[in-house]
Order: structure tokens, then sequence, then C-alpha cells
């Protein structure tokens, strides 16, 4: 098939399934339109670089000028996010959004961001790391914009469906007809690697992932009623969909998404069970203890290797030297070298004078690394501080069982195994875009909203809903926070 054609085809067929899906949920305002554009950017690659074309693609230019990059960024891209924040601002301001209430409520995050911001004071280059929090601040407006929706999980089912069916299919594009813009190539090997419509093989795991984890619970959920005609369709384009992201995993060769892909599925498939549902501490208590003892294993006793063999590598590609490299050069462990800034300045030159300036590494790939890194001891507490109240919160859902909880647990398990060889927790990434998204969903954030229109909507409304979102829209046994 012509590219050209392929790309038309690809146009065609998203626009079908934006007006014609019969997953949509009732009432889901344009506003939700902002963050779906935001999280396309962060999924893919920001404005520049899609106009850059498949110049993006290729490694050059001198290292001092790439961490000169990594450090102003670019004008181009903090437009459109800026364009894109007071969008988000303005949506939350017309829906009286009660900031008291959602700090209180949120507590552990808040701690967190603001001693990000703090942090900026003790970074190398201040200026730098305070634009970098500045602009991540604009991922926390968009998951507000989310779940102040009156209907907030219709808001992220539709936000997460919405970026499946812009990311996944164009990525299938790009990696069979547009090889420029699909692939690139290692600079030491020349072994082609695919990264889809992403910047990299491992930022198109990353979104394979979380689109791989949504649309199999979507399936699950919404089994009960595959008789309806409408919802067989709403399945048959799920399994579609996951077909896709399975092809585009074997593909790049992303093991560690691969296999937290496989976790994820496992932990919705457990959750919906008879058994669980019964007794829900069956799950909510192994998935910690399994977690704990994996990452003892892993770093504790050193066993990566014979993990990383069962996930399909002979080895972990390098991230061992760089965890012993980044390690060395920590100079403040109790509060790290301040918000984004271990990436930065003086420090990035000698990192790459060191022999990896050929691939400009810019993570740890590491996230718990990553976080003490940057915010030391201290970070790396509150950051365990909101997870812990994160799990917490998920764990109430499932008594009495919500659907959300089964979402939710899976993304908070497959988030935490994946950071053991991926830097996730940074605001510029979709995993933790997605992990913020589900833990403050649960947290109530939009509950009073939800519970307002639910008072309102009509009974034609309730009937287009699938029955299994209808009793959390509505906050009955399913309800979106307990």
């Amino acid at each position: 098939m012509p590219p050209t054609l392929a790309l038309i085809l690809w146009f065609v067929l998203l626009l079908a399934l934006f007006a014609f899906d019969s997953a949509n949920e009732a009432k889901i305002s344009a506003a939700l339109w902002v963050p779906v554009t935001w999280m396309f950017f962060m999924g893919s690659r920001s404005l520049s670089q899609w106009l850059a074309g498949n110049d993006v693609m290729m490694v050059g230019g001198a290292g001092a000028s790439v961490a000169l990059g990594l450090e102003e960024g670019n004008p181009l891209n903090r437009t459109v996010e800026l364009v894109l924040l007071s969008l988000g601002v303005a949506i939350l301001v017309s829906r009286s959004f009660r900031w008291g209430v959602f700090f209180t409520r949120n507590w552990a995050l808040t701690v967190y961001v603001l001693f990000a911001l703090v942090s900026v004071l003790w970074s190398d280059l201040p200026f730098a790391a305070f634009k970098k929090w500045f602009r991540d601040l604009g991922d926390y407006v968009m998951i507000l914009v989310v779940l102040s929706h009156p209907h907030p999980l219709g808001a992220l089912s539709t936000l997460l469906r919405r970026i499946g069916y812009l990311l996944i299919p164009l990525s299938v594009v790009f990696v069979k007809y547009f090889p420029a813009l699909g692939r690139q190539y290692d600079p030491w090997t020349g072994i082609a690697t695919y990264s889809g419509a992403a910047m990299s093989k491992n930022m198109l795991g990353i979104v394979c992932l979380v689109c791989g984890i949504y649309f199999f619970w979507d399936t699950v959920v919404r089994w009960p009623d595959r008789k309806n005609r409408r919802q067989k369709r709403a399945i048959l384009v799920n399994a579609a969909l996951i077909s896709m992201v399975i092809w585009l995993l074997n593909t790049c060769d992303s093991a560690t998404s691969r296999a937290c892909l496989v976790i994820g599925c496992v932990v919705v498939l457990a959750a919906h069970t008879k058994a669980v549902q019964r007794r829900p501490g069956i799950l909510t208590t192994t998935i910690p203890a399994v977690l704990l003892i994996y990452i003892f294993l892993f770093f504790g006793l050193g066993l990566s290797g014979g993990f990383a063999a069962a996930l399909g590598r002979n080895s972990l590609s390098g991230r061992t030297e760089i965890w012993q490299l980044v390690l060395s050069q920590q100079a403040n462990p109790l509060v790290g070298a301040g918000y984004e800034s271990f990436w930065l300045g003086s420090r990035l030159q000698r990192l790459w004078a060191g022999g990896w300036g050929a691939i400009h590494i810019n993570e740890a790939h590491n996230g718990y690394l990553e976080v003490y890194l940057n915010l030391g001891y201290v970070g790396c507490l509150m950051l365990f501080l909101f997870v812990a109240g994160a799990y917490q919160n998920i764990r109430r859902s499932f008594k009495p069982f919500s659907s959300i909880a089964s979402l939710t647990l899976a993304i908070w398990t497959a988030f935490l195994f994946h950071n053991t060889s991926e830097a996730d927790f940074r605001a510029t990434g979709v995993m933790w875009f997605v992990f913020v998204l589900g833990a403050l969903a649960v947290s109530g954030v939009g509950r009073e909203k939800a519970s307002e229109a639910a008072e309102l909507q009509s009974k034609e409304t309730i009937d287009q809903i699938p029955t299994c979102f209808r009793k959390d829209e509505l906050g009955g046994c399913n309800s979106l926070a307990h």
C-alpha cells in the first residue's frame, strides 16, 4: 500500500471512530479536548518535533548544543503549553473548582509538588528548573480538568480512549509505511529500533502499556452486556486496538512494557472475579507484598540479570552501569540536585564525557533512583506518602466494588513495576500522568460535580451509558469515591 494512502485511511478511520464509536460516553464536553491535546503531545512528540519531520529522528549535533536544548527548551513548545495551560485554568475557574477541598484531600501530592518548587532554590540552574516545574504544573491542571467534569469517570475513560485512537493506529502506520518517522537507529550498532508516533521505543512501549490496560479493562467491564449490539461493537473496536498494541510491543521489543501489560491485565481479570469481589483483601494485600519482594530481590540481592532474562533480555541494556555512574555523581543525598536538575549543566557534561554522550542519555532508567537524584531522601519520602495514600483509596474503592477500582489498581501495579527499569515518576511522562489521574479519581476529586449532575440526569441519558459505568456515574454502589 502506498504510504500516502495508508495515512489517508488512518485519518478516515480516526474520524469514523470519533464520530460513530458507541463507546463514547454521553455528555462529554468539548473542554476535554484540551487535556487530550496536551496528552497527545506528551505521548508522541512536541509540536516543534512534528514540524521538524524526519530530521527529529536523526542523531547529530555536539553534546554541548544538545545539553543547552535540555536547559532552554523550545519557544514554540512553550507557547503551545502556555496556551493549553491557560485554557485549562479557565475551564477550572468556569467550573468553580474547589481548590481548598482539593488541597486538603490530597495533601501528600500538594506537599510533594510544593517541595519540588522549593528545591528549585538549590538547583545549579534555578531558572531552568523553575521552567520545568511550571511546565509540569500543566499536567496537574489537565488532570483536574478531566476530573472536574460533571461525569468524571466518563471523562477519564474518554480521554484514554481518544489517546488510544490517535496514537496506536498512527504508530502502526509510521512503523510500516513511514520508516523515516517511525524508526530510529542505534548510534553504536546501527540496529533499527521502532518508535512509531513516539520519540523512542521506550516511549512507544509506555503508550502501548497504558492504552493496552485501558482497552482490556474496558472490554472486561463491558463483557456482561456483550449481547447488546452497541456494546458488541465497542468490544470489537477494543479487540482491534489491543491487537495493534500487542503488535507494536513485539515490533519495538519493549520487554518491560510488555511484561507490565501482562501484569496489569492479570490484575484487571483478578479484580473482576467473584472471589476477589467478596474478599478484596486477597488481591489488595498480595500485590504490595509481591512488589516489595520483587524490589528486594531486584536491588537488594542483585538478581536483576535473572529478571532480565525472564523478560527476554540478555541484560538490562546498560542500565546497571548507568545506575552506578549516576550514584557516584549524587552531591546531596538528603534533598537532591533540585527539581529535574540532575541532568542539567556541568553534571550532564561530565556524565556524557564518561562515555554516554553518543546516545545523549538524560535519565537514570529507574524511577525511584530518578526521584532520589533530583529530590533526595526527602522527595522519596513525600512521594511514598502519595503512592501509599493512593493505594489506600484504591483499597477503599473495592468496598463495595467499583469498576474504576480495577483500572486504577492495574495502573498502580504496572506503574510501580515499570519504574524498576524506567523513569516514570517524571511529570513529563504518560505513565505519571495516568497514575496521578487514577489516584485522584479514587480520592474523590470531582465527586461533588458528579453528584450534582446525577440528580439532573434524565432517564434517556442514563440508558445511553453502559451498565458498567452507570453506577459509578450516579454515585451508587460503584461510586467513584467512597
